[in-house]
């Protein structure tokens, strides 16, 4: 592993910390590949509010949306043997669609363009007013015309994955969980995931959380409903690791994948761009594609009730990062955005110089917590509140023995002033002094702020 990388790791989990606190959230669990291998595997937090369960890596989520890619690599992984072809009419293999659906291409409900409607005219079960849909009330569904003509725009349609598990069984003569379970998920080498809720007996499910804001606290949303004909839309359930194992996989340079190279290039090239939307993004064959500067990505979002979850690959770099949240309001896909600001700085810098060693650690002042964070031969001012902690903040270049001067700073910050470590009488620091701002460890901190400032 790359230097700039390992330090990069050590770094992340600091930073999740940090935002799990802030934001109050009951969990997060995070895992990263590189080169297709696990680099990191943590999780924070608990996986029942209610109850008090830590949070573990080997928890699995309801990773909701994720399962649209599983259910493309599944017809990819069919075009791949001769038993489908991307543009096969879906009426081909399913019986009952409206005549425009029926004509509409696998490759058109792989990409969101055959126009078919979202969730149907009772998207209640994606609040848990009802249950998900049955075959029979999805095909009931179908026979209504499309919204919109084929190959129009983007159109985001969880009833068109439905569909495609319903090729799938056609096309397999088992059902969509039987044959994906087997020729999807244990042929990646993936031991954490399922279809859906009730598809292994090994399931260790974290529980939802609603968002707290509504109610004054977080209300413990079960989340093992079972999504029925919709499983290949949403149902798939995983870890962090899992998901950052197999996401890795698509990658059409990973040396291991279920997929041909040309297949893999198929599923992760841009076919649409998602239309009034303020960040750009496009989409694949069941993969979502953005850049974060200079580095693009491509993966999924997923959001079920009580979860919000991200995991995608920078594959310049070849690194996957999964991010799940068990909170609907968790931002699972801005958490990721951090992970992947932190992992370009250390990128751009370079691992830190090791005589830069004691300018680490989170300081505390009346501001907040602030991190010093060695790279390359500076120290950066991170401010781990931030959803892109090194995002204008201050750098200091160290003139050696504890002292540093701030070499970087905002035109209304203290470019130029001296920075110093404070050591204890056993030699350890104690306090951190950047110009004039004194900083402390937190329970130092604290309670110096409690005796200033007492609780009536």
């Amino acid at each position: 592993m790359k230097k700039w990388l390992a330090a990069a790791l050590d770094y992340i989990p600091r930073w999740i910390a940090f935002q799990l606190r802030q934001q109050d959230l009951p969990g997060i669990a995070v895992a990263v590949t590189a080169g297709g291998k696990l680099a990191l595997d943590c999780a924070f937090g608990i996986a029942d509010r209610a109850a008090g369960a830590a949070l573990t890596p080997g928890h699995n989520f309801r990773v909701a949306s994720h399962s649209k890619t599983f259910t493309a690599a599944g017809i990819l992984k069919l075009v791949d043997t001769g038993r489908l072809r991307l543009d096969d009419a879906v009426g081909r293999y399913v019986e009952g669609l409206d005549p425009q659906i029926a004509r509409a291409s696998l490759a058109q409900l792989l990409s969101h363009s055959a126009g078919v409607i979202r969730d149907g005219r009772d998207g209640g079960q994606w609040v848990d007013r009802r249950p998900f849909l049955s075959e029979a009330e999805l095909l009931e569904a179908l026979a209504e015309p499309p919204i919109l003509e084929p190959n129009l725009r983007f159109k985001y349609s969880n009833h068109g994955y439905g569909l495609l598990g319903l090729v799938i069984a056609a096309a397999t003569g088992e059902s969509y969980n039987d044959w994906i379970a087997r020729e999807v998920v244990a042929a990646a080498g993936l031991t954490e995931t399922y279809p859906d809720t009730g598809d292994g007996a090994g399931v260790t499910l974290s529980q939802g959380h609603s968002a707290k804001l509504l109610f004054g606290e977080r209300l413990v949303i079960p989340g093992d409903n079972p999504t029925n004909a919709l499983a290949a839309a949403t149902g798939f359930v995983s870890s962090a690791k899992n998901l950052a194992l197999f996401y890795g996989q698509l990658n059409p340079d990973a040396d291991q994948s279920i997929l041909s190279v040309a297949s893999r290039r198929e599923m992760t090239r841009r076919h649409w761009r998602v239309p009034d939307t303020s960040a750009e993004r496009h989409y694949g064959l069941g993969l979502i594609h953005g850049d974060i500067g200079d580095w693009p990505w491509y993966g999924h979002s997923g959001s079920f009730q009580g979860f919000s979850t991200h995991t995608a690959v920078t594959p310049t770099q070849d690194l996957c990062i999964s991010v799940l949240t068990n909170a609907g309001d968790g931002a699972a896909a801005l958490l990721f955005e951090g992970a992947v600001h932190i992992l370009q700085a250390y990128a751009q810098n370079g691992a830190p110089r090791d005589d830069l060693a004691h300018w680490v650690g989170r300081w505390w002042s009346l501001w907040g917590a602030r991190d010093l964070v060695p790279m390359g031969d500076k120290v950066l001012v991170a401010l781990p509140a931030q959803l892109n902690p090194f995002a204008d903040v201050s750098e200091l270049t160290s003139c050696g023995a504890g002292a540093a001067t701030i070499t970087k700073a905002g035109g209304f910050g203290n470019f130029g002033e001296p920075a110093r470590l404070v050591r204890s009488d056993k030699g350890e620091v104690s306090e951190v002094w950047l110009a004039g701002d004194r900083l402390q460890s937190e329970q130092a901190f604290a309670d110096e702020a409690r005796r200033r400032y007492p609780r009536e």
